[in-house]
């Protein structure tokens, strides 16, 4: 074992994300891209925790100087292990970034690290804010399975292709130097009842949004403190998985209203949250009904209010017809960065 424990509750740690303090020292990971961040002159990383498994391979992943490791699989659940982060770095300043790398497939606790050198000031916070509403592609799923760009997804793939880090929300997060609160959830559409999350009773984005724990699986739902946190910029890219069970934007007049009353509804609430925050409404180039789009125009134009715009991407809804791989991400981050630096710095004060 190493020299020196660090413990969760440590200034020197930098957090990121909707994270559960309610145990100070030993903080609950629960939304994908949550992440930790310290700096030190160490050679190796130790890092103690209890992981919660629903379904998947689950892991952590590791930014070392700004560049991505291998992820690291968590090998045991539901019971403390110690899990080995790096070895043999150079006795000189290193930042690491130890990121959960999906969605609600686990939640883990984190019990503190191991070093081999004393802990630094922690790296500085990003003065830039954004937060991010969406479904897997938001969450990165499978986006390191390079063979299927353009493709279907892979026949199997349990999260072994999964990454958050590399998802179009924190590439261009990073593109624009801000800090990032991904509230993304594999298979959620908009509505409870629809989509893919929760099988078989589906929940959708209308419950999700203002929890801290949102998955039952892992115990009582508990909601979200917003003081804690005020995004500049929010994207919502809720609309992909909203056609299960069925495909009726647009063909059934008193479905299709509902669902655009409910969008409504949550941009309202989020609005009330965030009154100035600029939102960028969106789906993705994942293939989709050109329907749903329109309808986020629709929904846009209601509002008559510059600061919540509707956004496509080049390729929008029909780029490919499996999930977003890194190529297409880095793709859809650029043109959105580019759209959000058009507004210029004042939505960043």
């Amino acid at each position: 074992m190493s020299d020196y424990f660090i413990s969760p509750s440590s200034a020197a740690l930098l957090y990121t994300g909707r994270i559960d303090f309610t145990h100070p020292d030993v903080p609950c990971f629960i939304y994908v891209g949550s992440s930790v961040a310290f700096r030190f002159c160490g050679t190796k990383v130790l890092m103690k925790l209890k992981n919660y498994h629903s379904c998947y391979h689950n892991y952590i992943g590791v930014v070392i100087d700004g560049k991505v490791q291998e992820k690291i699989e968590i090998n045991a659940h539901s019971e403390e292990i110690i899990l080995p982060i790096c070895a043999g770095l150079s006795r000189e300043t290193h930042e690491i970034i130890l990121y959960k790398c999906q969605d609600a497939s686990h939640y883990f606790d984190f019990y503190g690290l191991f070093l081999d050198a004393e802990i630094l000031p922690p790296p500085a916070r990003p003065k830039r804010r954004m937060e991010c509403y969406g479904d897997s592609v938001s969450a990165g799923e499978v986006c390191e399975a390079l063979d299927c760009v353009g493709k279907p997804d892979p026949p199997e793939h349990n999260g072994v292709y999964s990454n958050s880090w590399y998802s179009y929300a924190f590439l261009t997060a990073r593109k624009l130097n801000a800090e990032l609160h991904d509230i993304a959830q594999g298979g959620i559409a908009l509505l409870d009842r629809t989509g893919y999350f929760h099988a078989p009773d589906y929940v959708g984005m209308e419950t999700v949004w203002d929890k801290l724990r949102y998955c039952d699986y892992f115990g009582a739902i508990t909601p979200w403190d917003f003081s804690r946190y005020t995004p500049h910029v929010v994207i919502v890219a809720i609309g992909q998985n909203d056609s299960n069970p069925e495909d009726y934007m647009g063909k059934d007049t008193i479905k299709s209203n509902h669902w655009k009353q409910h969008y409504l509804t949550l941009i309202k609430n989020l609005r009330e949250k965030y009154p100035s925050a600029l939102f960028v409404l969106a789906t993705t180039v994942l293939c989709h009904d050109a329907a749903w789009d329109r309808a986020l125009e629709e929904i846009a134009g209601e509002f008559a209010d510059p600061k919540i715009i509707h956004f496509l991407y080049s390729g929008n809804g029909c780029k490919t017809p499996g999930h977003i791989r890194i190529p297409e991400a880095e793709k859809m981050a650029e043109e959105l960065a580019a759209f959000i630096n058009g507004f210029g710095e004042e939505i960043w004060q």
